[in-house]
């Protein structure tokens, strides 16, 4: 490498003697810090495979890696305490769900087998002959609530039937003509002993519906008014005291009449109450002696009992029942709903049937809203009002998982603080109450029912990731700590051990038996490994995102099937891998054509003063890129200290300004512990329009400073990464991956040199995986990667001079970097001097 023995003195921008080419035979600086290629990527070692197909292995049946989480769902799952609810962290994809699942049925068949389960229940709600606004809950062993609906339905089908053969029978007629006659008999007594002193005093009485008519006679006939009113007045006063009398005595009659006709009735209805008990008794004994021992049923049975008794009248002419289904929207108000529906009260709403439920109830809930979650009290609009009646309630997800288990993920019941704060009561108060959401947010509810609320034992299982459990933990800690007090925490990856990698295997297998995939070969095997690695960007571990894996087989299974190939091999998975990437890099690609075409300044070869190529990590969600960015210092006599452009016009978030400060304090402490730092300086990423988050780019810029202050220019062919502490050590970042690949193919765009590179922090070797074609270029010698561990000796990689140590004067070697920085902040400071000593002495 050919160094230029004039060093540029106070130079802030580009020079002829500060652009050099590097090549790799004059390069010696940098072997040392050279990464070789063998260490840029792991590979999977195809040898170590003893299939010829994954078809050949047995399929995954247990969790790859996750021996924290499981031991801790096992904790959560078998104490049987309350608020010894399970919170369930860790990403998208790394198989939580089929986890509690598989738990949760090896716990319950584990119980089984210990004869330690808790017999689950079936909840009906039944008509309140008390009070129908609030039906009645009752618990029935798990599978009869089905029974007696039908048994309820066939009750009113054969009181149907048989109940008009009791009152159609002769003995009953006969009894019923008995009694009628005999009041005949009474009433036309009464009427004829009224007719008989009407007429005695020379008036006739007339009955009619409308009522009865009193009215005086004359010579045989009804008088008129005319005749009337030619009499004279003391014989008006007459007809008229006569009428009253008679009028007097009408009405007593008709109220002994009516009498008589209630009591009539009263004895026809104990007629047919007493020709019904027996049938009625004998059907509902049956049914009661069925039941034995369930608590709130007899008394019901009782009251149904009584209910027929009292209204045999609605059976009288009764057609034979079909089995109730619903018997339609009833007004909850007094008793408006028998008046609506007479059968109402033989609904049986089987609410949560449990016939066919296995031992105890699973239960996960995808869409945890209120309705869903906590049951739901139906309504029908009839003559522009709503309705409702018992067997309009509907059961949620607690009511199906009471006695068993719940589970639910946080984000999707969160949505709504509502339904959060309704489970939290729920689970607190060990009940379930059906009510309508609308009453907990203060919104007017139409009429509705109150339903009894049903006891609740359960296991609540939130799953969530790790920014919502520490959300939860902070902002409603009270509550969360006391009703979830078992946190199970999934890993995103796990070591890369033999036994992991041949489970790795079994699941390839079993995946392509629950998708139908073809098999892997061992090196469709072995890249979709490797593809596990780079998800988590380490060498030593591999992602538990099987989410994403699965499609990646998925895919892979497609190109192989495309190809008529019968089996899955690595050329496929690569395939893959690339469309995948085609299908979410238009982005990438256009921000690459803008670099091409010069839009986007960048420079990848020679050297500049004070300017460096950053990378940075663009992250659009379903897909991430790395691409160099300039950065620019600019250094000059002042006292305003470091300014982050980027904060000034509010572009820089709270880590970027973190790694901004901590590069002050790195140089004020390197070069400020005689005089104070007399110095001005800004720092820029050029042509960046977003928002500048991160750390990552601290070294960088401590590198365009000092290169701004020594005048010596930084190799724009290598790009650089690396946090950095106020010690100045090199800190590991994220994304390095990423970070490479872009470098590489921004200088691809411009031509290969030779000397190109990225220097990363020393801790991020282990986590490279780069891509083939950036390892392959790498093994060629036309790209690098280099790593290190302080600024000192980034410095020397960078400019190519020694970084420069304090000697025993206290001084920088004479022409080191360090050096030449201090003198150059020496300068600044004798200018700043005598620019205030001045200024004083022109105002003395």
């Amino acid at each position: 490498m050919t160094v230029s023995e004039d060093t540029p003195k106070g130079s802030h921008g580009s020079t002829a003697e500060g652009i050099r080419e590097y090549t790799n035979s004059d390069d010696k600086r940098a072997d040392k810090y050279r990464i070789p290629w063998e260490k840029v990527c792991w590979s999977c070692d195809v040898g170590q495979f003893n299939f010829q197909c994954t078809d050949e292995l047995p399929p995954l049946d247990r969790m790859i890696g996750q021996d924290r989480a499981q031991e801790a769902l096992r904790f959560g799952l078998e104490v049987n305490k309350p608020g010894y609810n399970l919170f369930v962290t860790g990403l998208t994809g790394t198989g939580k769900t089929s986890a509690i699942k598989a738990h949760l049925q090896t716990l319950v068949d584990e119980l089984a087998q210990a004869e330690q389960i808790k017999p689950i229940n079936d909840w009906i709600y039944v008509y309140n002959f008390d009070d129908n606004d609030r039906p009645c809950a009752l618990k029935l062993a798990s599978g009869t609530g089905k029974s007696l609906r039908y048994r309820m339905s066939e009750i009113l089908r054969v009181l149907s039937e048989e109940v008009p053969k009791v009152f159609q029978s002769e003995d009953f007629e006969a009894q019923k003509r008995n009694l009628e006659e005999s009041d005949r008999l009474e009433t036309r007594t009464l009427m004829t002993e009224l007719e008989e002193a009407a007429q005695g005093s020379n008036f006739a009485v007339q009955v009619s519906p409308t009522g009865v008519t009193i009215f005086p006679m004359l010579e045989g006939r009804p008088m008129n008014p005319e005749e009337y009113q030619a009499l004279t007045t003391e014989a008006k006063k007459t007809i008229d005291d006569i009428r009253a009398q008679l009028m007097q005595r009408t009405q007593d009659v008709m109220a002994n009449i009516r009498d008589i006709e209630k009591g009539t009735s009263d004895k026809v209805r104990d007629l047919e109450r007493a020709g019904a008990d027996e049938l009625v008794g004998s059907i509902f004994q049956s049914l009661a002696d069925s039941y034995q021992g369930v608590s709130g049923l007899q008394d019901f049975l009782s009251q149904l009992k009584d209910y027929v008794l009292g209204n045999l009248g609605i059976f009288k002419e009764a057609e034979p029942q079909k089995p109730l289904q619903s018997t339609g929207p009833l007004q909850p108000m007094g008793n408006a709903a028998l008046a609506l529906n007479p059968f109402l009260p033989f609904d049986v709403n089987v609410l949560v049937d449990n016939s066919a439920v296995d031992r105890v109830p699973i239960v996960i809930e995808p869409n945890p809203t209120w309705g869903n979650l906590f049951g739901r009290i139906e309504r029908r609009a009839i003559m522009g009002t709503y309705v409702s009646d018992h067997a309009m309630l509907k059961p949620g997800a607690l009511h199906l998982a009471n006695g068993g288990y719940l589970v639910i993920n946080a984000r999707d019941i969160l949505m709504s603080p509502v339904v959060w704060e309704g489970l939290k009561r729920v689970i607190r108060n060990r009940k379930i109450l059906l009510e309508d959401p609308g009453e907990q947010s203060g919104m007017y509810i139409p009429q509705g029912l109150r339903p009894e609320a049903i006891p609740l034992d359960l296991k609540v299982i939130v799953t969530g990731d790790e920014a919502i459990y520490r959300m939860l933990t902070s902002v409603d800690n009270e509550d969360f700590w006391d009703l979830f007090k078992v946190k199970a925490e999934f890993d995103h990856r796990v070591d890369l051990t033999e036994e992991n990698l041949q489970a790795y295997c079994s699941f390839i297998c079993r995946t392509g038996m629950e998708e139908g995939l073809l098999g892997f070969e061992p090196g469709g095997a072995a890249e979709v490994i490797e593809y596990a690695a780079r998800l988590v960007a380490d060498q030593q571990k591999l992602s538990t995102r099987f989410g994403l894996i699965k499609d990646l087989l998925i895919e892979a299974d497609y190109w192989a099937q495309k190809e008529g190939a019968p089996r899955v091999k690595d050329e496929h998975v690569r395939q893959a891998i690339a469309h995948k990437i085609y299908r979410l890099n238009l982005v990438e690609e256009r921000i690459r054509e803008m670099v091409a075409d010069g839009t986007q300044l960048l420079q990848v070869t020679g050297s500049e003063v004070g300017q460096i190529n950053g990378l940075a990590v663009y992250d659009l969600g379903d897909f991430s890129f790395g691409r160099p960015t300039r950065i620019t210092a600019q250094t000059y006599a002042g006292r305003e200290g470091f300014i982050n452009i980027e904060r000034e016009a509010s572009l820089s978030g709270r880590t970027h300004d973190k790694g901004v400060l901590i590069l002050n304090g790195y140089i004020g402490a390197k070069f400020g512990q005689e005089r104070p730092l007399t110095l001005s300086a800004s720092l820029c990423f050029e042509q960046s329009y977003e928002g500048v988050d991160g750390d990552s780019a601290s070294s960088a810029e401590i590198y365009a400073i000092l290169s701004s202050l020594s005048g010596l220019g930084l190799r724009q062919d290598i790009a650089v990464t690396g946090s950095v502490n106020q010690r100045g050590e090199i800190q590991p970042i994220g994304g390095v991956n990423q970070k490479v690949e872009g470098m590489f193919d921004v200088c691809r765009v411009f031509g290969l040199t030779g000397t190109q590179g990225v220097m990363i922090p020393h801790q991020n070797v282990q986590n490279l995986m780069l891509r083939d074609d950036v390892v392959a270029a790498i093994r060629e010698g036309t790209f690098h990667v280099y790593a290190i561990k302080t600024i000192e000796e980034g410095l020397e990689l960078l400019m190519d001079h020694e970084a420069g140590q304090r000697e025993d004067d206290g001084k920088f070697a004479e022409g080191s970097v360090n050096g030449l920085v201090e003198k150059r902040l020496r300068e600044l400071n004798q200018s700043m001097r005598g620019y205030y000593g001045g200024l004083l002495a022109e105002a003395n």
